[in-house]
């Protein structure tokens, strides 16, 4: 961001207040860790319910606002960067050439169906994107590193992760029942996890109650989908830049103003920052070039970012818009990720996982 627009003083009031809500939401993450043995509704989800139970009650006046604006979008744009840190090669190739191959395919395929389900039952474009993507990938996280991307507003971050944190609760609890009535072994429940599942300690809690193998598999085979959220956000930006172009060309035809001589978008706007800083690490971390000391710290980083990130976006809803998407929003959740289901269960087939 502009240093100009870095001003501590300004700032204080809404990251404090973004910051406040987080530590409520670790709280009563931790609350819940202790009640039932795992939290069924993550600090990252929480945070964002408080926050929109705040924005109900109360509207932040003007002074809070900039610290909220940043925290939404600076801090989650610096989480999504430091996300890189755990990425590997090694973790690529890991798997297999067969599973990776088809898991790469099953992301490429199932991301635009679920766009194309989220258009034809009227979504906005911006929340189908954000739906497929957190289906298709890795839930929550997906949705917060491609919201910025694709500029979508705070409304449709949080009726994106709202509805899929419910779904991703229900999929934890019931996809185990898969197992007796499609008699899968514990190395295809552990797949057929890791490809469904949104978010790691999810898949730990879909796969235990199956067995080791099947929680060391789904833990790996969610991790390499994890790793295609850095090619699709990269994707999404290049769409994105393409877009803007053209608006900017309709907008010159209209006004009748002069375009740039090159008619090109700024290099920073073509690929964000934090996507060039999230390949880098990427990269360092596969050449063995980042200390593991500080792997831990960065993960951790990562998350609390990000959890603030959720509650400055939990301050900006709008509860009425919100509501107002609810069915439709629903309905696009489960269908896609009904699809997700059996491509999934077609792969297993087809890789002959025993």
């Amino acid at each position: 961001m502009p240093a100009a627009a870095f001003n501590p003083i300004r700032l204080a009031p809404g990251v404090a207040l973004c910051a406040a809500v987080t530590v409520a939401a670790m709280v009563l993450q931790g609350v819940e860790e202790r009640l039932v043995g795992r939290p069924y509704l993550e600090a990252l989800v929480l945070a964002i319910l408080i926050g929109t139970a705040v924005r109900s009650l109360w509207t932040p006046p003007q002074r809070w606002l900039p610290g909220i604006n940043f925290s939404a979008k600076f801090l989650l744009e610096l989480a999504v960067m430091l996300l890189g840190a755990s990425i590997s090669a090694q973790t690529i190739l890991a798997v297999g050439p067969g599973l990776l191959i088809g898991i790469m395919g099953i992301v490429l395929v199932a991301i635009p169906a679920s766009y194309m389900l989220g258009r034809f039952l009227g979504l906005p474009q911006r929340i189908a994107i954000l739906i497929a993507c957190g289906n298709s990938i890795c839930g929550n996280s997906a949705i917060a590193a491609v919201a910025p991307v694709i500029r979508a507003d705070s409304d449709d971050v949080a009726s994106s992760i709202a509805f899929t944190a419910v779904l991703g609760v229900v999929v934890v609890l019931s996809l185990p029942l898969l197992v007796p009535l499609f008699g899968l072994s514990a190395s295809q429940y552990g797949v057929l996890a890791g490809l469904t599942v949104y978010a790691v300690p999810q898949v730990l809690a879909a796969t235990v109650p199956v067995g080791l193998a099947a929680t060391q598999i789904g833990t790996l085979v969610k991790l390499v989908r994890v790793l295609m959220l850095g090619p699709v956000v990269l994707f999404l930006s290049l769409g994105a830049s393409r877009l803007e172009k053209a608006a900017i060309h309709r907008s010159a035809v209209v006004t009748g103003e002069a375009l740039p001589k090159t008619g090109k978008l700024p290099l920073s706007r073509l690929v964000p920052w934090f996507i060039v800083g999230f390949l880098a690490l990427a990269a360092l971390r596969s050449a063995d070039l980042v200390p593991h000391a500080m792997l831990a710290p960065a993960a951790a980083s990562a998350n609390f970012l990000t959890i603030i990130a959720m509650a400055a976006l939990g301050l900006g809803v709008d509860v009425r818009v919100v509501a107002g998407a609810g069915g439709r929003v629903t309905s696009a959740v489960v269908v896609s990720l009904l699809i997700l289901i059996t491509i999934s269960m077609a792969l297993i087939r087809v890789l002959g996982i025993a």
